[in-house]
């Protein structure tokens, strides 16, 4: 074989081989790309779990009385009529 077809053959092979594992569309950017998408998805789940949570919290909400007393009393801090707050402050040292 003339040594000017095994150079142009090293060439295509040396082109080929970097557009398969380096270019855009490669192996290694593929593998990166399926990373991208794996986190993404377990992101979305996270995020739809925690969308879930707060729906059932925003039904419960708009559903009963005594989840937003609840919620009022953790939150705001807020008391019923003849109730008495007692709040206990621990010395500090």
């Amino acid at each position: 074989m003339p040594r000017a077809a095994v150079f142009v053959l090293s060439l295509m092979l040396t082109g080929l081989s970097y557009r398969l594992l380096v270019a855009d569309g490669s192996l290694i950017h593929t593998w990166q790309l399926r990373a991208v998408v794996e986190n993404t998805r377990l992101e979305n789940e996270q995020l739809r779990a925690r969308n879930a949570a707060l729906e059932a919290e925003v039904a419960d909400l708009k559903s009963g009385e005594a989840a937003l007393e609840a919620r009022a009393r953790m939150s705001l801090g807020m008391v019923k009529k003849d109730e008495t707050f007692y709040l206990i402050v621990h010395p500090r040292g």
